[in-house]
This record gives C-alpha cells, structure tokens and sequence, in this order.
C-alpha cells in the first residue's frame, strides 16, 4: 500500500512539474504583459461591467474584481457601463490606478442617455483607453471637494486643487486628449455634453448602443499607458456580463448612509430592549449584529469626529431628561443635537452620499422620544422596592365579605384575608387596606 500511494505521488508530482512547466513557458514566450491568446474558431469575449452608483471602497472593489477576471479570461477588452454623480476621491485614485495597470484595454463608457459621469466619474472616463459616451449624457464638475468638513483657507483650497489637476493630467496627456479641457473641468467645475466632450477630444466615440460601441471598436488601435498599442478585435465578440457578488450586494446596501444609520438605530433600541429584559436573548443578538453592521458601513465613508460628538451629548441629554426630569428642554435639546449629528456624519463629497434631512430629522425625533419613554419606565421601575406577600396589598382595594365588628374577612384581589377596621362595617362595603400585622391586614373605608 505504501508503495502504490508513493507511486501515484510520484506521478501526480510529474504531471504538475510539467503543467508548471508548460505555463512557465506560456509566460516566458507570450510576456508577463501580454494578453491570453484566443483560438482561431472561438469568438473573442468582451467582459462588461455596470457601474451605477456613487465611486466608493464599494464600487472600487467592484471595478478591480473586473478587471482582474478580464485580465485572467484573456478578454479582447472590459468595458464600463458608467451613470455616476461621483464621489470619493481616494476610491478614484483606487480605480483609475486599476484603469492604467490592466493588461487588457478598458473602455469607459457613459451611458444609457440621460446618464452622467460627473465629478470622480470623470477622472475614471478619462482614464480608460477608449472614453466614449452616449447621445444625451454629460461628463465633468470635478472640481474637489473637502471630505472632512469645513471651509480651508486659500492656500489649502489651491493644494487640492493642484494636485487633483495634476493627478488628472497624468494620464490624460498620455491617453492623447486635450489636457486644457480637461483641467477646466476641476479649476472650474466645466461640464461637458457628449457632442462638446467630443469636440474638445476629450472622448474618442458617441454611440448610441452597446452593439454600436462594439462595432466601432473593432479594428480600432489604442495607445497604451506605457506608449505600446493594441488592436481591438471585437467583431461577433460574446460580451460576458460581470454580475456583482453576493457580498458586494451587501456592502453596496450597507454603504448606503440612510440604511446604515436607519440599522444602527434599531439596532440599539433592540439592545435596550435585552437590558430590559434580560434573558430573552434574541433581541440583544440581532441588536448588536446590526449595529456592528452599521457602524461597518459608515466605517467605508468618510465621518466627521464632531459629529459623533454630538450624536453622544445627544444621547447624554436624553438620559439626563429621563432621570430629573427637565420639562422637556434637555429632551428638545438631545433631538437637536441627535438631527444635526446625523446630518453632518458623513462628510461626502456628493449629496448621495450623505443622511438624507428627511431621514436624520425623523429618526431624531422617534428615536428621541422612545428614548425618553423607555429610561424614564426603566428608572421608575428601579425605584419601586419589590414587594411579595401583605406588602404587595398595602394600597389595594378589598370588600368586607361579612359584618367586622371590627374584625371579619375581606376578599382582595381573588383572596380570602383576615382584616381589622377602626370602626363597625357592614358586610359588602369596599375598603382599602393602609397596613398590616403579620398576616392581619388594616382596613379603612374606601
């Protein structure tokens, strides 16, 4: 036995050693820059990806699965569906760096009609090997924007400026377009049509279709970021669609401010609802697996640290109120502080990446007076001793079930008790019980 798995190692270990052999070889003839040959009778394969959304770690992730899969599958190119308003601005280094190092050409393209590439998606269309861009859509307002909040100086505002201008032209120039436009579009926040996108040789194509994108690419010479050049064979080419994940879904969902901070929240009262009541166990698990997803997904944008601040004073105010009892101004005032630190959490560079006003305002609101609510209950809970036997009567209402002269039987809440009066009662009278000896109960009319 030994001997036949020794010989079956021997042969498996034969057979890689060649297979490595043969791809070793594939490298060291074909480059570590070229791109997988396609057999004479296949169809060349066109990969395709969707991106519409806002640019962030999300998307980025998204584009360099892509690029990598088309780099892997030999593809004749990837082309990028884009409808963006924009976004980060470290996600769109990310990705224009993921642009400029494929091994296989990339071909941003803007569309369907009404789409845009707006801010960061300009950088990314520029970036591609061929930009092209579909009648009725528009490119560029990227001038930078501050990510974590406040007005820099002029000094600051002209360093960003300069160095996203600069970062621009890096490839730009270099792809063959007109740098000038280019820059307009960040020093100026200049937004470009398709036709004047066109004119000013900042794209190289207008097609209304996918299938007229691939036709016009056929056959077509692009210039490499490192000056080589490539001819696109794209002529009957099967396009293989780049489906998302199932944990970019997630992420993608989760990156979403609105439902980050919407999770949090019920994430939270979910907890209180286990420190309420203890034991039940479900609630607390799914309280703190949402609130670790949330604080995950805001954890992907950019937060202002003062923010937080103000979401917990926020929080701090509303126990305060719930304890002593402020007539409502400390409440008012953490709703307050609860609004404005929701509306100012993210610091984003485009509006759909930030809390909706809708959004901040009424969870503020609910989730401040359910707040309120269940500490001022829970407070009021942890001041009542807890009471079991004749203490638990004391204040409760009982009937004489005979004539107490001044002792009989009263009947308190379904039980039978032994009860003393101050003075004669006649039997059915209601009573109500202020003491009691032991088990003797002090009755008095109620």
């Amino acid at each position: 036995m030994r001997q036949r798995r020794g010989t079956w190692a021997s042969l498996i270990g034969i057979v890689a050693l060649g297979c490595g052999a043969v791809g070793m070889g594939g490298v060291l003839s074909g480059g570590i820059g070229a791109r997988a040959e396609q057999p004479a009778n296949q169809k060349p394969i066109v990969e395709r990806l969707v991106l519409q959304d806002t640019i962030q770690p999300v998307s980025a992730g998204e584009l360099r699965r892509a690029i990598e899969q088309a780099n892997t599958d030999g593809a004749e190119a990837l082309i990028v569906e884009l409808n963006t308003p924009g976004g980060l601005l470290d996600s769109t280094r990310e990705m224009v760096g993921a642009i400029l190092s494929s091994r296989v050409p990339v071909v941003v393209y803007v569309a369907p009609s009404g789409a845009r590439a707006g801010s960061a998606g300009f950088f990314l269309m520029e970036a591609a090997d061929v930009a092209a861009m579909a009648p009725g859509t528009n490119a560029g307002a990227a001038h930078p924007v501050m990510e974590l909040g406040g007005q820099p100086d002029a000094v600051m505002s002209q360093k960003i400026e300069n160095d996203t201008s600069a970062f621009l032209r890096s490839f730009v120039a270099k792809r063959g377009r007109n740098a000038e436009a280019a820059e307009a579009a960040v020093h100026s926040s200049h937004s470009y049509t398709a036709e004047e996108a066109l004119d000013q040789h900042l794209i190289d194509l207008i097609e209304s279709s996918d299938g007229q994108l691939l036709a016009a690419l056929d056959g077509r010479t692009v210039t490499r970021i490192d000056g080589a050049k490539a001819t696109l064979h794209t002529s009957g080419a099967r396009v293989v669609e780049v489906k998302p994940t199932l944990r970019e879904e997630l992420l993608g969902w989760l990156v979403d401010p609105d439902i980050a901070i919407l999770m949090g929240i019920l994430g939270a009262l979910l907890i209180y609802l286990e420190f309420n009541t203890p034991g039940t166990i479900v609630p607390g698990a799914l309280g703190t697996l949402m609130v670790l997803l949330a604080v995950f997904g805001l954890g992907l944008l950019p937060i202002r640290f003062t923010a937080v601040l103000l979401l917990v004073a926020a929080l701090g105010l509303m126990v305060l109120e719930a304890k002593f009892g402020g007539h409502g101004a400390l409440a008012i005032a953490g709703i307050v502080c609860l609004a404005f630190g929701m509306l100012t959490l993210v610091a984003a560079p485009v509006p759909e990446l930030e809390i909706s006003p809708a959004v901040a305002i009424g969870v503020s609101l609910a989730f401040g007076l359910i707040t309120v609510m269940l500490v001022r209950l829970a407070l009021k809970a942890r001041r009542m001793k807890a009471r079991i036997g004749a203490d638990a009567l004391v204040g409760a209402r009982a009937t004489a079930m005979e004539e107490m002269t001044p002792e009989g039987h009263v009947l308190v809440e379904g039980e039978i008790w032994r009860a003393a009066a101050a003075e004669r009662v006649e039997k059915g009278a209601p009573l109500r019980v202020t003491s009691h000896e032991a088990y003797l109960l002090r009755v008095e009319r109620a």
